[in-house]
């Protein structure tokens, strides 16, 4: 079985999978990262989403070959030591989640919005969140958690002008 060095969450792993694994099952069963959700394996849900290169994608479709000695952040390697990422700081604060089940895909998918758009409409936050489906629909406080996390990350932008 082949061996494939990935950076998950800052940290260089080798991993031996098949070069068809998707990069999910080697997240959760390889690694032992089980934040990224399996849902639909088909990459409809976004429950599986985590960032490659700082950009989402779905990891239930991802064969692990293709990110090989890539930069993989999990909801796992969001927060920095101690301190929550101002997105979990927020969904925490206003209660997003209700099941919890897809929200680390959700969270994944928010902060690559508010990485590349500090200041999001309700239709940038739509569309960036698409693909990110709620059974519980949360998606009216997702969208609000998303709000008031830009204003942190706008505030903070000043802060460091």
């Amino acid at each position: 079985m082949p061996g494939y060095t990935l950076e998950i969450n800052g940290t260089q792993t080798v991993v031996e999978a098949e070069a068809d694994m998707p990069l999910l099952w080697v997240l959760r069963d390889k690694v032992g990262l089980t934040g990224s959700k399996f849902g639909c394996g088909i990459g409809q849900c976004g429950a599986c989403t985590v960032h490659v290169n700082g950009s989402p994608i779905r990891s239930c479709l991802t064969p692990v070959s293709s990110v090989a000695g890539q930069q993989v952040t999990t909801i796992e390697g969001m927060a920095s030591s101690d301190q929550l990422h101002v997105l979990q700081q927020v969904w925490i604060d206003q209660d997003v989640a209700q099941c919890g089940y897809c929200q680390a895909g959700q969270l994944m998918s928010a902060a690559a919005l508010l990485e590349n758009n500090p200041n999001p409409t309700d239709s940038d936050i739509d569309d960036a969140m698409t693909g990110n489906y709620c059974r519980c629909g949360t998606y009216i406080r997702i969208r609000k958690a998303i709000h008031t996390a830009a204003e942190f990350y706008n505030a903070a932008q000043e802060t460091q002008s």
